[in-house]
Parts: C-alpha cells; sequence; structure tokens
C-alpha cells in the first residue's frame, strides 16, 4: 500500500489581463454548473438570494429554458418569526427573504420556502449528532438536515453554494486586516477563551493553545509559495489555503452529513477543482475587482442578475434569531450540568460554563466558531457533546 498526494494547488503567475480573466472565470463557472446539472432524476437548486445561490440558479434555469426540461425549483430555508428577531450585524447585514423573493421572480423559478420552529430546530439537533457522527455545529447542521429532508419529498439533486467564499475570497477574513494577520485560523480566534471552558486536568493534558498553534504552524508550511510575491500577497494566499484546506472541508462535509442523512444529493459547483486551480493564481486586486467581495466574480456574471442580487453584500446561512431557541438550548445544558451521570462533567470546567449558560446570551455573544456560532451555539454543541459521548457509549478513562 503507497499513500501519496493526488492532487495539490500550484502557485505561478497570473498573466491573463482583466478581460480574459472574466471570460474564463465565466466560462468555468458556467460549465461547472451545467455539468453538474446533468441527472436522471429531478434536479434543483438551494436559494438564499446571495451571489453564489443566486448565480448557479441562473445558469439553471438558463440551461433548463435552453434543453427544454420545464421549470427549475429552487428552495430557500427560513426560521419561524425571524422577521420580528432579525438584528444586522457586519457578519449578517440583511435578510435573505426579499432577495429570494427578487431572483426568483426575475428567473421564473418555482420558489419553495422552508420554515421551521424551535421546537423542530431542538429535536434534530440529537438527529444531526447522529449524521455527523460527532458533535457539530449545532442549529447550522440541524437546520440543514431539515432543509434536506423536506426538499428529498419532492427532488433528488440539489445544487449549492458552497466553496465560492473559500475560493474567491469572500469572508471577512480576507478583508479586515485584524483577522488577516490574527496569526491563527480566523474563524476560531479565541483560543484562549475557548480553552477555559474545559476540565483543568484536560486542559492541562490537551495544552489546547499550543496544539492549535502547532496545527496552525504546520498548515502555513504546506503553502505552496510564489517566489518574490509582495508579502501581503503571500499572506493572503495563506489564508486562502487554510480556508480551502480546513474551513472549506468543514463546510464540506456538514453538507455531505446532513443531505445524505436525508438521501438527498447536495452538489457543489463552485469546488470544482478547474475553477480551484484558475483562482488560485489570480491576484488579490484582481478578485477583488471594484473593491468588492469576489469582485471578479460578480464581473464575470454580470447581465444574469438584477444588479442589487449581483453586487448584494455577503450574507452567511440563514440561522434562527428566535430568543426562544436560545432560552430551549440554555434550559438543556443546564439540565445536563445538573445531571451527576453525565459525562460532560469530565470534559468541561463547570462552574465557568454554569456562568456562562446562566448570563444573558443575547447581550454578551461569545465567539465560538466562524461566523454563525455564538453563544447560543456554544449552548447547543455541548448538548449534543453529551448526547454523543452516552450514545456513542464513549468511555473517559483516568
Amino acid at each position: 500500500v503507497k499513500q501519496e498526494r493526488y492532487w495539490q494547488l500550484e502557485s505561478r503567475p497570473h498573466t491573463d489581463d482583466l478581460d480574459t480573466t472574466t471570460a474564463r472565470v465565466r466560462e468555468l463557472v458556467v460549465d461547472s454548473i451545467q455539468r453538474q446539472l446533468v441527472a436522471d432524476v429531478p434536479v434543483a437548486t438551494l436559494l438564499s438570494g446571495g451571489l453564489d445561490s443566486s448565480v448557479i440558479t441562473a445558469v439553471a434555469a438558463d440551461y433548463f429554458k435552453k434543453e427544454g426540461r420545464g421549470t427549475l425549483h429552487s428552495y430557500s430555508i427560513d426560521y419561524v418569526d425571524n422577521d420580528k428577531h432579525f438584528k444586522a450585524s457586519a457578519f449578517q447585514p440583511n435578510e435573505d427573504a426579499p432577495y429570494v423573493q427578487l431572483v426568483s421572480k426575475f428567473l421564473c423559478t418555482a420558489h419553495h420556502t422552508i420554515e421551521f420552529d424551535t421546537a423542530e430546530l431542538i429535536d434534530a439537533l440529537k438527529t444531526a449528532t447522529l449524521a455527523r457522527d460527532l458533535p457539530g455545529m449545532a442549529d447550522v447542521d440541524a437546520s440543514l438536515y431539515l432543509f434536506c429532508r423536506e426538499i428529498k419529498k419532492e427532488t433528488t439533486v440539489v445544487l449549492s453554494g458552497e466553496c465560492a467564499d473559500e475560493v474567491f475570497g469572500g469572508y471577512p477574513w480576507f478583508h479586515r486586516e485584524e483577522l488577516l494577520t490574527a496569526g491563527t485560523f480566523p474563524w476560531s480566534r479565541a483560543v484562549k477563551e475557548r480553552a477555559s471552558w474545559l476540565a483543568p486536568e484536560l486542559r492541562a493534558w490537551v495544552k489546547p493553545e499550543e496544539y492549535v498553534a502547532m496545527r496552525y504552524a504546520e498548515s502555513l508550511d504546506e503553502v505552496p509559495h510564489l517566489p518574490g510575491e509582495d508579502p501581503l500577497e503571500a499572506r493572503r494566499r495563506e489564508m486562502f489555503y487554510l480556508n480551502i484546506t480546513w474551513f472549506m472541508n468543514t463546510l464540506l462535509d456538514r453538507k455531505d452529513r446532513m443531505s445524505m442523512a436525508a438521501s438527498l444529493e447536495a452538489r457543489v459547483p463552485f469546488c470544482d477543482h478547474r475553477i480551484v486551480e484558475y483562482v488560485w493564481n489570480i491576484p488579490w486586486e484582481m478578485k477583488t475587482y471594484g473593491n468588492r467581495e469576489k469582485g471578479i466574480l460578480r464581473k464575470a456574471m454580470e447581465g444574469i442578475l438584477p444588479d442589487e442580487v449581483l453586487y448584494r453584500k455577503k450574507s452567511p446561512y440563514p440561522k434562527t434569531h428566535n430568543p426562544s431557541y436560545t432560552e430551549a438550548v440554555r434550559t438543556w445544558l443546564l439540565d445536563t450540568l445538573n445531571d451527576p451521570s453525565s459525562p460532560l462533567l469530565r470534559l468541561v470546567d463547570v462552574p465557568v460554563i454554569r456562568k456562562i449558560a446562566e448570563s444573558d446570551a443575547q447581550a454578551s455573544s461569545i465567539p465560538f466558531f466562524g461566523q454563525l456560532m455564538s453563544t447560543p451555539q456554544l449552548f447547543a454543541y455541548l448538548g449534543q457533546l453529551d448526547y454523543w459521548l452516552r450514545e456513542y457509549k464513549v468511555t473517559i478513562k483516568a
């Protein structure tokens, strides 16, 4: 048995001018989407009203029309009372619903909005743990599982917009200097704070801060640098590598496990290796054409979407903002902490976690993971961890 890497990114000077680059990006994206529409079962798209899913839906709708495949069906997710509780933030500047309707109307898709309430999300947290075989991204996983389960009732394959942010540089940590130069994985910067939640003896054994620093250094050592590259451009290349090899893997694993748990096949056109290889070497100034995140993708896809969608500020996967969800997962966690038989108690610093759980989770947002996971997701994750330890009969030895 011989184990070896079969594919890796190669850094080389980008010699195409702006017009050539724009045309090539459009060609690659359109071709990837059209290739992944080939199926002998019903195919639909996931539509959030953001750039990535709207591009996929626009290309798919045009392809359906030209091929005589009838009306394209599109699907979006929402939550009961989200319109009442949504609060804009730097990561999530506006709601998706108005943009979803705009795109669907513009492209004439048969659109379906699937809405969930808190009770369904809470129930699905355990199912999502089983689907992932580990505690995961809390309601971000659970909602995706529920979404896929409902879609599966009407279709078999969906195209989804994952990977565009990692490949084209859509996340805030590509653009904000304090995140770009944080010296650790930018989606989980609060390593010291998160380490303080572990039981002291576990913390002493694992040494979380040292471990994360080691893995971060190992990852940077793997980056295929381009000789003579400007230091800032080289740093951005490192950021792209970290995103493609770590963050993108996490999201792809999430999408694959949650969708297949519902027997739904989810395809990700932006992950086509030809797109990844080409965009990898496009310089930052060109990637951010027009001084916008994913600017080259926006320019490449001009004419297929309304400008207010094509140039909409990035908004991540929609999550619930309902305070009833926070209260439900808080109660789950406190009940777990009050159970002397809970295996979780040996892994966490109980007084510290209890203090967090009893505080105002809405007022103090704790950074947990990525853009979407903060205090409520921490509560749910720890509940999932306790459930996983019990369900998988994990033994913790002294």
